[in-house]
């Protein structure tokens, strides 16, 4: 028995659909590499306070994220993007709560979430590189 031609199309769109997804959890994993190792490079008076904290902690899982973009061979403004869908939330958080509109574990974690979404919208905007870039 044979493949029609609508079969090996929802094959290949399935395909798409699993690198995609495939490249989205490389990135989360990668942060969450970046995350806790280059934390212990930083002092506390930076990481033991709110707002230079919920930075510092973007800014690992940036660089975790780009250091792995970049040996997967992505392209530096897929690269860039990526690094400003993750800090944005933070960024948009901080003027709630410096404004007193949310508490520092709101911040935290109201970044965290959103970094998700962003991300993910980031990468759906791109989607075409996405799903088409072969792993290296």
């Amino acid at each position: 028995m044979t493949a029609s031609k609508g079969d090996t199309a929802m094959t290949a769109t399935r395909r798409d659909h699993l690198r995609f997804a495939l490249h989205y959890l490389e990135m989360v994993v990668s942060m969450l590499v970046g995350m806790f190792a280059l934390d212990p490079l930083w002092p506390d008076s930076l990481t033991g306070h709110d707002a230079p904290g919920t930075l510092v902690m973007a800014t690992n899982m940036s660089i975790g994220m780009a250091v792995w973009m970049t040996i997967r061979r992505h392209p530096w403004p897929r690269t860039l993007e990526m690094v400003a869908a993750m800090y944005a939330p933070f960024v948009v958080l901080l003027v709630p709560y410096f404004l007193g509109g949310i508490d520092g574990h709101a911040l935290m974690m109201g970044g965290h979430v959103l970094m998700f979404v962003t991300m993910f919208a980031a990468m759906w905007w791109r989607r075409g590189d996405y799903y088409h870039h072969g792993h290296h």
